[in-house]
C-alpha cells in the first residue's frame, strides 16, 4: 500500500501570509481577531472576526483573474503556489496527468450572491457578469487552482462544512493509495465574511459576543466560552507517494497516516451530545492507521469555543482514547485563527506538521477558568516544547460530519 508524504507547505491566514509568519504567531498566541473592516457592521449583534490582513491577489495571479475570480479561490491559489514552491515541484507535460487537487471548502464563493442579487435588482439582468456563476460555484477552487498549476489529474471539491479542510488530505490519501495520482495539491480555503453570512450565525448563536474585546473572545474548553470569532484563510500542503517524493528527492516533512468519517445522523447544526459519531471517527482513523490510541502525541481539537461543541469533543476524545486521554496534549488554533470554517481541519493539519517538525504545540489561548466538562491538558496559554511523533487532527461539520486525520513523523 502506498505511503503518502506531505512535502510542501503553503497558508494565507489571519496571523500570516506565509508559513513561517503563521507559524511564529501560532506559538507565540497571537490573535488574529478585530472588529470587522468587509462592511459596515452597525446594527450587527457581532461586530469581529479574523480578517485576512494586507493580502495582494495580484502577487499571485493576473489582473484579468482576480477580477474574474472569488477571494476564497484567491486565497487557494496563494497558498498552493506556495506549497509547490515549496515542495520544488513543477508541473509540466510529461507529468500533469498524475498530479491532481482536492481542494475543500464550506461556501465556496456563496458570500457573492449576496452582492449579486443586490446588483440585479439595482441595475437589471445585462449588469451581471457572465463570470459571476463559474466564481462563486464550490468547486471554481479546485478548478482554478488546477488551472494555474498545470495538474490535469483529479480533481475534487468537498464540501462538508467546517470538516472540509481535514477531509481534503483523507481524499489525497485515498488517491494516492488507489493509483490515481502520484502527486495531490490538498487544502481547505473559505472566505465569508458577508452581511448575510454574518448575520445568518448572529442568528443561529454560535459566534462570540464579545465585541469589545475580540481578542480575548475566543476561549476553546473554557469554562467562559461563548462561542467562535468567525475567520477566513487558506491552508494547503502538496502530498505524494513516499515512491514519488524519493526519485525525486523531495525534502518530507510528514505522513499521512490514515483518517476516517462518519455522521452523527441527528441534527443538521448541533453535535449529538453523546459524542459517538466523532469518537467512531477517531477509533476508525486509528485502525486506517494501524495505531494504537497510546501512539498519538497530540491532538488538534476542533475547538470552537461554543458551549456544545467543546463538552462534546472532549467526551469524544475519552471514550476513543480512554485512560490515554489524559495523556493527550490537545490544542485548539481557532483561539488565534478564529473559525475558518471549510479551510478550519487545513490549517490545524499545517499546525500538526509543523509541531512534529519542530517539536513545539501551539497552545490554546484565552484559557482562565477550567470547567469540570472539559478535563483534558489543553496546553494553556503558553506554547509547549515537546517532542511529536503523532498527531490526530478534528474537524465537525454542520450536519453531523465529523473527520479525523491522522500525520504522523516520517520514517523511510
Amino acid at each position: 500500500m502506498q505511503r503518502a508524504v506531505i512535502t510542501g507547505l503553503g497558508a494565507i491566514t489571519p496571523i500570516g501570509l506565509t508559513v513561517e509568519e503563521f507559524w511564529a504567531n501560532l506559538r507565540a498566541g497571537v490573535s488574529g481577531a478585530g472588529p470587522i473592516t468587509a462592511f459596515d457592521t452597525t446594527g450587527f449583534p457581532v461586530r469581529i472576526a479574523c480578517e485576512v490582513k494586507d493580502f495582494d491577489p495580484k502577487a499571485y495571479m493576473d489582473f484579468k483573474l482576480v477580477k474574474r475570480t472569488h477571494q476564497a479561490t484567491q486565497f487557494a491559489i496563494a497558498a498552493s503556489q506556495m506549497a509547490l514552491t515549496d515542495a520544488g515541484l513543477t508541473i509540466d507535460g510529461s507529468d500533469a496527468t498524475s498530479v491532481g487537487v482536492v481542494m475543500n471548502t464550506g461556501g465556496g464563493g456563496i458570500g457573492d450572491m449576496e452582492g449579486g442579487t443586490k446588483t440585479l435588482l439595482a441595475k437589471g439582468p445585462r449588469s451581471i457578469s457572465p463570470f459571476f456563476l463559474p466564481s462563486v460555484m464550490p468547486n471554481a477552487v479546485s478548478c482554478l487552482v488546477s488551472m494555474v498549476s498545470g495538474a490535469k489529474g483529479p480533481v475534487i471539491t468537498s464540501t462538508i462544512a467546517c470538516a472540509s479542510g481535514n477531509y481534503a488530505f483523507l481524499e489525497a490519501l485515498r488517491l494516492l493509495r488507489l493509483g490515481e495520482a502520484r502527486v495531490v495539491i490538498a487544502g481547505g480555503t473559505e472566505s465569508l465574511t458577508f452581511p448575510l453570512i454574518l448575520a445568518a450565525l448572529g442568528r443561529m448563536g454560535p459566534l462570540s459576543s464579545q465585541n469589545d474585546d475580540p481578542q480575548h473572545a475566543c476561549r476553546p474548553f473554557d469554562k467562559n466560552r461563548d462561542g467562535f470569532v468567525f475567520g477566513e484563510g487558506a491552508a494547503v500542503m502538496v502530498v505524494e507517494t513516499e515512491e514519488h517524493a524519493r526519485q525525486r528527492g523531495a525534502h518530507i516533512y510528514a505522513e499521512v497516516a490514515g483518517g476516517a468519517i462518519t455522521s452523527d445522523a441527528y441534527h443538521i447544526t448541533a453535535p449529538d451530545p453523546s459524542g459517538d459519531g466523532a469518537a467512531w471517527a477517531m477509533r476508525l482513523a486509528l485502525e486506517n492507521a494501524r495505531m494504537a490510541p497510546e501512539e498519538i502525541d497530540c491532538l488538534f481539537a476542533h475547538g470552537t469555543a461554543t458551549p456544545l461543541n467543546d463538552a462534546v469533543e472532549t467526551r469524544a476524545i475519552k471514550k476513543a482514547f480512554g485512560d490515554h486521554a489524559y495523556q493527550l496534549a490537545v490544542s485548539a488554533t481557532k483561539s488565534m485563527v478564529g473559525h475558518t470554517l471549510g479551510a478550519a481541519g487545513a490549517v490545524s493539519a499545517l499546525a500538526a506538521v509543523l509541531a512534529i517538525r519542530d517539536g513545539v504545540i501551539p497552545p490554546t489561548t484565552n484559557y482562565e477558568t477550567p470547567d469540570p466538562e472539559c478535563d483534558l491538558d489543553y496546553v494553556p496559554n503558553v506554547a509547549r516544547q515537546q517532542k511529536v511523533n503523532a498527531t490526530m487532527i478534528n474537524g465537525f461539520g454542520f450536519g453531523g460530519q465529523n473527520v479525523a486525520v491522522i500525520i504522523r513523523k516520517y520514517s523511510g
